[in-house]
């Protein structure tokens, strides 16, 4: 059994395609660039990196919260907290973790009160294999890239760029679902040596967030959080 929300990560989280503007092999720079040549160039680049910190604000009705992650080619960390809600979520290469505040983990992860009063102040700790961990090291790695960018066809290049280095800014828009609003997302992206997301903002109209990207490239270590109590422990089989 999976509670309902271990089965979803918070984050937001390839390489093939033709150029018709002029890419630099190493920089992957975009010179007179298209939304293709653009979104393509990207994709490269994130395909390379080794990581990345993000750092996500978001007002929803009235309401803020932030996501603060490090995401690293085999381990990554984040943590979410709106008010007095908050958990973390680390994953190693054979471990994935998950702590939080009472109101954090009954009312954003979905575990019950009795769930909850066993972890306590513990971290759930579940291995490498296990569907759980799947979820989360698919979130919280760097081949959560593969779904960072929109397809090209759904996007428009922007003729106004970026006040920060000239970054090129590509907007799409999706359309209301039966969950979730219309929403649009502008995305900007560095015209510096590495062709990488800087920003992302995303309106609705239940409310707005802000993505920004810093320290490309970063290598993430996780320590070992303690204590700690089994998966199945919290959660027996049935």
């Amino acid at each position: 059994m999976i509670p309902r929300r271990l089965t979803v990560a918070v984050s937001s989280l390839l390489l093939i395609g033709t150029l018709t503007g002029f890419l630099t092999v190493a920089g992957a720079t975009v010179k007179d660039p298209t939304k293709l040549a653009v979104i393509t160039a990207t994709k490269a680049a994130l395909a390379r990196t080794s990581g990345v910190h993000v750092v996500v604000e978001t007002t929803l009705d009235k309401t803020v919260s932030s996501v603060v992650a490090d995401i690293g080619k085999t381990s990554g960390t984040e943590t979410y907290t709106r008010g007095d809600e908050t958990f973390t979520i680390s994953v190693t290469p054979k471990y994935a973790y998950l702590s939080g505040s009472k109101t954090g983990l009954t009312k954003l992860m979905g575990l019950t009160v009795a769930e909850q009063a066993k972890v306590g102040g513990s971290w759930i700790v579940m291995k490498k294999g296990s569907p759980p961990y799947a979820t989360f090291a698919s979130n919280l790695t760097t081949g959560a890239f593969a779904n960072l960018m929109p397809p090209a066809k759904d996007t428009t290049l922007l003729t106004q760029r970026a006040k920060v280095d000239g970054g090129y800014q590509i907007k799409w828009v999706e359309p209301a679902t039966s969950s979730a609003p219309k929403s649009t997302t502008i995305m900007t992206i560095s015209a510096g040596s590495q062709t990488l997301p800087i920003e992302e903002a995303v309106t609705t109209s239940e409310g707005n967030s802000t993505t920004t990207f810093t320290k490309w490239g970063e290598t993430v270590h996780i320590a070992t959080p303690s204590p700690t109590i089994a998966y199945a422990t919290v959660f027996p089989a049935k």
